[in-house]
This record gives structure tokens, C-alpha cells and sequence, in this order.
């Protein structure tokens, strides 16, 4: 554990490092902390900073700087960022505010990709945002015979939006034995969650036809999976603003490592499934992940709930020497108000 005056120093180089983007020396975090020590004293306290792996000292300078971990502890312990109310935020980010009328509630993808620009736009850095999952419910079903073997699956779901996938049979069907399917499947389990229907249809396999049950099992399977799909979703904008970054724009490595992770949308859905499962904001610190896997960078994330439900997941991506006071606000607004744009449809 820091004593109080440890505390206030890692607070004070930290805060100070943002700002400036410089290696803090004794001199400038004596002024920056209030604290009334002499050079020495502090020398002596950085020093027990920095052996507790805190902060660091470039090879080039005589300052230091935050490490992964003394971001972590600075972020867990000494930063308040209190969540701001939609109605009070004109004074603090008006384009926010501005934000809100523009985010159209009938086309969400829409609201998706200006939600992630939004982000980018106010945080100078990277917007990620993922889609609203899929509730795997079908509302209607069909089978169309496409040839030998060959079934057309439809899945239309309760909001109007249609999954299409083609299945390979066991056997050649008429178009009546699908027709059957189709009546019995959308009879009986319309409404359903895609779970629901095939949990069931394990206890009424018996009183079916076993061709017919083993069409209906083989369509809800080939519906999770394209639903699945559809969920498997992410908007990112921006990425070109970290070319400007300080902290990457001389270091062709760290970005090429950057678009890397960009262009790997699925672990970057894993990184905002796991995002989703917390309540508020959740901020990553470079080496705390796989997805974010050196110390240069940092995301703070936020779930975005309809109608009471998390669907979603949005964030910023940036360096580790970011202002995650600002970066806190920016995510938890933007998260509301993706969630009160989608609640309207």
C-alpha cells in the first residue's frame, strides 16, 4: 500500500504526463503536487514508485513516466469522474448534445455508424461500437427446395429483418414435405427464441415424421448460426487519428500492431462482449488483455441498453496517456444515447 504522500505524487505525475506528454522530473512534480518536499524527498519517493513498477524511467530523460499498472492504479483509485445527467451536458460537450437529434431511431445501423464516428469526433481517437445482438427469436419461417438436397431456409424475425441460409438434406424433399415443415414449425413455435424451439423439439421427436424432425432441427441450427452472424457486427472509426498520436506517430511498429488489432473485428468483439457483461464503464489497459496486447494502449468501454436490456457495447480506443476523466463521460453519454435512439424505433 502508498502512503498519502506517495498517492499524491503518482497522482500528480500522472495527470501532469497527460497533459503535457512529457517525462515529469522532481522539480515540476513538487509544483504539480503542492506538496511542500524538497527535491530529494521526492527523488527518494519516485524511486520507491519505481521500483514497485509504477512508473518508469525513459532511457533519454531524467522524468518519469506512468507505467500499465500505475495507469491501473491511478484509474481504479485516485480519478473521479462522475457521470453526467443527458440534460446537463450542453456546458460540457455540446456536440453531444448536437449528436442526439441526429441519431435517427429507424435505421440503426445508421445510428451505429454515427455513434462510432460521434467518438471518434469527440475523443480524437478511435470509436468502436458493436450491433445490437439478435434476440434469436423468429417470428416466420419457410423452406424453399433449391435442388437435390438443397433446402432454402427464410427466417424472418419479429422486427421484419429476414436471415436466409441454404441446408443440405439428409434426403431429396418434395416441396409438400417442406411445405408441412414450414406449417407445423410456424403453428407451433413462432414467437419462440430459436433455443426455446429446439430445446422442444428434442421432447417431440417421437410424435414427428423423422425425416421432418430432422429438417426442422437441421433449419433452427443453420438459423442460430446466421443470426449469429448478423450479431457479429462492429463499426470502428478513426483509426487514422492515431497516426497523429504523439505516443505511435514515430513508431511504424506500434501502428502496424494497431491496424492489426482493427482489422481483427472478431477479437475486438471479444473485447466488447466481455464489456457488455459489466455495469457502466469498464476501461482496458494496455498488456491487462489479449485483444489490447502492448502497454501503448487503453479503451474504456460502456454497454448500451433497449428497453431495459444490454444489446450492445461502444467505446474509444486510444493511448494509454489519454484523459480518462473526459474519455469516461464521452463513453457513458454516447452509451445512453445509443440506447434512448434505439428504444424509440
Amino acid at each position: 500500500m502508498l502512503d498519502d504522500r506517495a498517492r499524491i505524487l503518482l497522482k500528480a505525475l500522472v495527470e501532469r504526463y497527460i497533459a503535457d506528454g512529457q517525462p515529469v522530473g522532481s522539480r515540476t512534480l513538487s509544483r504539480a503536487s503542492g506538496l511542500e518536499l524538497s527535491p530529494a524527498t521526492i527523488r527518494n519517493v519516485m524511486a520507491d514508485l519505481e521500483e514497485l513498477g509504477l512508473i518508469a524511467s525513459p532511457h533519454t530523460s531524467a522524468g518519469r513516466v506512468p507505467t500499465a499498472r500505475g495507469y491501473r492504479l491511478f484509474v481504479d483509485t485516485m480519478l473521479t469522474a462522475r457521470p453526467l445527467d443527458l440534460d446537463a451536458v450542453q456546458s460540457v460537450e455540446p456536440e453531444l448534445v448536437a449528436a442526439r437529434e441526429q441519431l435517427h431511431p429507424d435505421q440503426p445501423q445508421r445510428v451505429i455508424a454515427q455513434a462510432a464516428a460521434l467518438l471518434s469526433s469527440l475523443s480524437s481517437y478511435v470509436g468502436v461500437v458493436s450491433a445490437p445482438r439478435k434476440a434469436g427469436v423468429f417470428h416466420h419461417i419457410e423452406f424453399l427446395r433449391l435442388g437435390e438436397r438443397r433446402v432454402l431456409v427464410i427466417l424472418v424475425a419479429p422486427d421484419g429483418d429476414v436471415q436466409n441460409r441454404v441446408i443440405f438434406t439428409a434426403r431429396d424433399h418434395t416441396q409438400a414435405e417442406l411445405l408441412e415443415a414450414t406449417n407445423h414449425l410456424n403453428a407451433h413455435y413462432a414467437g419462440l427464441s430459436l433455443e426455446e424451439v429446439r430445446s422442444r423439439l428434442r421432447g417431440e421427436i417421437d410424435a414427428l415424421r423423422g425425416e421432418i424432425a430432422a429438417l426442422m432441427q437441421a433449419a433452427v441450427d443453420a438459423g442460430s448460426e446466421a443470426l449469429a452472424e448478423s450479431s457479429d457486427h462492429v463499426v470502428v472509426s478513426g483509426e487514422r487519428n492515431l497516426i497523429g498520436v504523439q505516443d505511435f506517430g514515430n513508431d511504424m511498429g506500434s501502428l502496424r500492431r494497431l491496424f492489426d488489432v482493427f482489422e481483427r473485428k472478431t477479437d475486438l468483439m471479444r473485447l466488447l462482449d466481455v464489456s457488455s457483461r459489466a455495469e457502466g464503464v469498464r476501461i482496458f489497459i494496455g498488456g491487462e488483455s489479449q485483444v489490447v496486447p502492448f502497454e501503448q494502449l487503453s479503451v474504456v468501454t460502456a454497454p448500451y441498453e433497449v428497453d431495459g436490456r444490454v444489446v450492445g457495447t461502444l467505446g474509444v480506443i486510444g493511448p494509454t496517456r489519454m484523459p480518462y476523466d473526459r474519455m469516461i463521460q464521452i463513453v457513458d453519454i454516447t452509451a445512453r444515447l445509443v440506447g434512448h435512439a434505439l428504444s424509440l424505433r
